[in-house]
């Protein structure tokens, strides 16, 4: 259910994307659980806000600490930059900004979406081809 919601709907990669470490940490865990995914299958991107830039360190840290994955798992971020009309309304919304976990893999994101429509009861064509 947690990639319906939160997934990107992709035909050759899971991605996940959220701001919850907790909520990103289960779907590592079902991952690893339900295909046997190893750690050095899974890719990690943040997406961060500029005032996380002094922190990147520590932040990466929390995201793969959570996760339980070695740094050679982490991508280069996206680093984004406040424009000068927002007035920084969002700085520390996000303490440690998004994650978005992959695992390039087709045969795993056609087992999710082939789920995901029998226990929902409807047929989408498009995610199965």
């Amino acid at each position: 259910m947690l990639y319906w919601c939160e997934g990107a709907k992709g035909r050759h990669s899971v991605r996940l994307t959220n701001s919850d470490p907790e909520l990103t940490a289960v779907f590592a865990r079902f991952l690893r659980e339900e295909f046997q995914v190893s750690n050095d299958r899974f890719r990690v991107r943040l997406n961060l806000f500029s005032d996380h830039v002094v922190q990147l360190r520590a932040v990466e840290e929390v995201w793969l600490g959570r996760l339980g994955l070695p740094r050679d798992c982490l991508r280069s971020p996206t680093i984004n930059n406040y424009s000068k009309y927002s007035q920084k309304k969002r700085a520390n919304k996000l303490p440690y900004g998004t994650c978005e976990l992959a695992v390039h893999c087709t045969r795993i994101v056609q087992t999710i979406y082939g789920s995901i429509q029998e226990y929902g009861g409807f047929d989408r064509p498009e995610w199965l081809d």
